[in-house]
């Protein structure tokens, strides 16, 4: 009960409004439900030849009686009317009148409870919602750091299958949750009011019935997180054999990628088999503990009545049983929802570990605001490591503005996360980064990344057009803005070759384009930035000859005027750099410019005899 109660406290303080219009709809919706119920009580008078009795119409003082007499006042007065009735007219006007009585009781109830219904589907669509906005704000706002350490797979499984496991499971039982209690509590009301004595006999026997309900919604939960968890193995193993499938079959690794696959399915099948046999559980012990609980209260209400124990009658009793049966739907249902909550308590386990991940990479209380950057970017001492062991040492490095500085070594030497810090992807564990003297720590994040364009290896564009891939993170972008920027990439020709142009959709991560298309639409998006500061990454190692020449041409013209850093495969590209920084084992152990390096004849002078270009 905690847990639910943490739920409510968590998720449904926004919608106070909606929940107490759901909660009076339902205390009037239950109401008329009882009222229709005792209803009955006369008709089964009338039924059973008890319209004989001789009633007298008592006056009524609402403020000198209590409920009882209040309640004994207005069934004697309508009893007395109804004998008129019986009197003047017929028995079966009387139960024509009755039965009017109890379809107008009806229609409140339903209409009522339509109405809680009504407010209770916001409630429910939007914490779902909610929930969704969050866990995809939080995945956002992690760093790099967090999805290193994490399968992408089970993030996935997270932010998807966790989700829709609570929108089913906690949001489904949120009205039951809501509803059920009110039921029940206006029902035992009632009953105690009919007879506290076979009532005090009910409570007694509901503390058993509900131990064994919570023995088993533990268990749930702890089957649940099992299940949820292999899940996000399961969708990590397909997520790496669609990203990898040239290399699953170029080594004909199909056969192990299947068993291993099978293996995971075997293993979520035996979990998912425990956890639905556990629940499939509940409804016969529900049904079987409330059956026995009926007839025990029958047993023992029965002879209260027979020895004259009880005030109740035997008409009065049968409507008393009528209502007790009424709170055992509910009661079953409230055990199946407490069921399916611990079952979204899992997944929500597993949500809170996304939405509860913590950063260090945030913006300092005094954070300044950066709008340019006027002189130099200076690494200072730099030291970082992943793991436990330091991928980049004692960096020092000055890159002035308007300079071009080419990062080259081999893969792993720590070229790539030596520009990664600039942007603050990570954050040096020892030593500073400068920006015009001042760390990049004390700007905003924001601002020092809108001071940079980084154009990468890959070139990640997104399932949108080849405007919307251009525009990207500038919201007020002009069509001919757009156009220029492409020009400058070398883009423009091939885009308006396409069927709608620039509103051509490129498909997933650019699917429809090749390589060099790929890399000159993500060109296009540094140009139209505009941005001081330029990253490229490697940016025409995966080309061919012809695709590589275009792509530089349009690197050349992006690196215009501007400071930029190279990560560079092929020497070619960075022969007229103004400095040269050869990494090695997380080192700068070379720098200067392409001839001064030859001359040296280091490590520089290998990679450009290996790659034999003249």
């Amino acid at each position: 009960m905690k847990d639910i109660l943490k739920i409510f406290r968590r998720f449904l303080p926004r919608y106070k409004k909606d929940i107490a219009l759901n909660v009076v709809f339902n205390f009037l919706g239950a109401l008329f439900g009882i009222f229709s119920f005792i209803s009955m009580i006369p008709v089964l008078r009338i039924l059973f030849k008890l319209e004989e009795r001789v009633y007298q119409f008592v006056p009524v003082d609402f403020s000198a009686m209590n409920l009882r007499e209040l309640g004994k006042a207005l069934e004697s007065n309508l009893y007395a009317y109804l004998s008129q009735i019986i009197q003047n007219q017929s028995a079966t006007r009387a139960l024509i009148y009755l039965g009017l009585l109890l379809i107008l009781m009806v229609l409140f109830k339903t209409g009522f409870g339509y109405f809680a219904s009504f407010f209770m589907v916001n409630i429910r669509n939007g914490v779902v919602r909610d929930i969704r906005n969050d866990i995809y704000r939080k995945a956002v706002f992690l760093p790099v750091s967090f999805y290193t350490e994490e399968r992408k797979g089970d993030i996935i499984s997270r932010m998807t299958g966790d989700v829709v496991e609570i929108e089913v499971s906690v949001m489904h039982s949120l009205e039951m949750l809501f509803k059920n209690p009110v039921i029940i509590l206006v029902s035992v009301v009632t009953m105690i009011l009919m007879s506290w004595q076979l009532t005090l006999f009910v409570f007694l026997l509901f503390p058993v019935a509900g131990i064994i309900i919570g023995r088993i919604g533990r268990s749930l939960k702890k089957r649940s997180l099992a299940g949820q968890n292999k899940m996000g193995e399961i969708l990590s193993t397909i997520e790496e054999t669609l990203s990898g499938l040239r290399i699953i079959k170029a080594f004909n690794a199909e056969p192990k990628m299947k068993e291993k696959f099978s293996r995971e399915t075997e293993s979520y099948r035996h979990i998912m088999n425990k956890l639905m046999r556990r629940n499939f559980l509940a409804h016969p012990v529900s049904e079987f503990l409330g059956t026995v609980v009926i007839v025990t209260v029958m047993w023992f209400g029965g002879n209260l009545i027979l020895n004259n124990v009880s005030n109740l009658d035997a008409e009065e009793f049968l409507v008393y049983l009528v209502v007790f049966y009424s709170i055992i739907n509910p009661t079953k249902a409230f055990s199946q929802a407490y069921y399916n909550v611990q079952k979204g308590l899992a997944s929500l386990e597993r949500i809170d570990k996304v939405l509860n991940a913590t950063t260090n990479i945030v913006d300092k209380p005094d954070a300044s605001p950066v709008k340019k950057f006027r002189r130099v970017i200076e690494y200072r001492n730099v030291n970082f490591r992943y793991n436990r062991e330091y991928v980049l040492k004692d960096i020092n490095l000055k890159i002035e503005k308007g300079r071009t500085i080419a990062l080259v070594g081999q893969s792993g030497s720590g070229k790539s996360t030596l520009v990664d810090l600039l942007p603050r992807f990570y954050d040096v564990e020892k030593g500073e980064i400068l920006m015009d003297d001042i760390n990049i720590k004390d700007y905003k994040i924001h601002d020092l990344r809108g001071l940079m364009g980084i154009v990468n290896q890959d070139p990640i564009l997104f399932n949108d057009s080849f405007f919307n891939n251009i525009a990207f993170g500038i919201d007020d972008a002009k069509e001919e803005e757009v156009i220029s920027a492409a020009k400058v990439a070398n883009a423009h020709e091939f885009i308006i070759q396409t069927e709608n142009g620039y509103y051509t959709n490129i498909g997933d991560r650019g699917s429809k384009l090749s390589g060099g298309q790929r890399q000159r639409i993500s060109i296009a998006r540094a140009v139209l930035k505009n941005p001081p500061v330029l990253i490229l990454d490697e940016a025409t190692s995966a080309l061919d000859t012809e695709s590589e020449r275009l792509v530089q041409e349009a690197l050349t013209n992006l690196m215009r005027n501007r400071t930029s850093i190279i990560i560079a495969h092929r020497l070619s590209t960075i022969v007229h750099a103004d400095e040269i920084c050869v990494i090695n084992n997380g080192r700068i152990v070379e720098r200067g410019r392409h001839k001064d390096l030859i001359n040296l004849n280091g490590e520089y002078k290998k990679y450009y005899d290996m790659q034999s270009f003249s």
